[in-house]
């Protein structure tokens, strides 16, 4: 995996955050409301915590996606341009997701239900109001059912290879981080600039010319290199058929040479 990849996880998890606040606002609201009697130093603290607990879950997420690529579509690929194919697409499919492609909207009702089955485990862990409680609330966060989330996973599956999904996940998350513990005011303020400028459609244009420039570039290059190859091949074939023709000529001459001096030695025969 390259930091490259690396850098369009982090910015696909960031200029996607809004998508994010829209998901998950109503959660973050329910744990600020559960966290109302605790000290600002404990609740930065449980903040960070659960946080850390969602990160946590989309590494694990990522770890599977990385050992289901490398089990299923390794063996396939071994030898070929398949993988970088794959990744090329891949990277194509999520840019056309975050520029508003409707892909994963049944992905994510069917994972709606999965979060519904975890209704009766997330009441216990409010009050967020100690640590571990914050922790186990942030694992939960993860697994809820999330469009953006399931494209960064794509991308973790054509990795092929389960630490380097978990990084990739992990990473994501980090992106996600500032505009979910931003105050009302920032929150605003971000919102306000990710849309204005349309930065998410920009980060999804650029991961669909990515995606096209991994898959075709190559393509071009070798396509380039074989052309130059054929050239020169025949170049080559020219070349030797000069050197061909040279050294015909060079053998008619010596046999007019020879033929010339067996002349000459007759006809000095015939004075004698």
């Amino acid at each position: 995996m390259t930091t490259a990849l690396l850098v369009a996880a982090l910015l696909m998890g960031f200029f996607g955050s809004p998508h994010c606040l829209g998901m998950c606002g109503g959660l973050v609201t329910a744990f600020g409301l559960s966290m109302k009697d605790v000290s600002p130093a404990k609740r930065r603290a449980l903040v960070a915590t659960y946080h850390f607990g969602r990160l946590t879950s989309y590494a694990f997420l990522g770890l599977i996606a990385g050992l289901l690529g490398t089990a299923v579509l390794q063996p396939l690929m071994q030898g070929n341009s398949a993988p970088r194919i794959l990744l090329g697409l891949v990277l194509v499919f999520v840019g056309m997701t975050m520029l508003g492609a409707p892909f994963l909207k049944r992905l994510e009702r069917f994972g709606m239900r999965f979060w519904q089955y975890l209704s009766p485990i997330r009441q216990k862990v409010f009050p967020l109001n100690t640590f571990p409680r914050a922790l186990s609330a942030g694992l939960l966060w993860g697994f809820l059912p999330c469009g953006l989330v399931y494209g960064a996973l794509l991308i973790a599956v054509v990795a092929h290879n389960p630490l380097s999904g978990a990084a990739l996940m992990f990473i994501f998350g980090l992106g996600t981080v500032p505009m979910l513990v931003a105050t009302h005011e920032t929150v605003g303020w971000l919102r306000d600039k990710i849309g204005r400028f349309r930065l998410r459609q920009l980060n999804g244009a650029v991961m669909v010319l990515s995606g096209l420039a991994v898959v075709f570039v190559p393509i071009a290059m070798s396509s380039m290199h074989g052309d130059h190859g054929g050239g020169h091949s025949m170049g080559m074939a020219h070349g030797d058929t000069m050197m061909t023709d040279t050294d015909n000529t060079t053998h008619h001459d010596m046999s007019q040479m020879d033929h010339s001096m067996h002349n000459m030695n007759n006809d000095s025969e015939t004075m004698e």
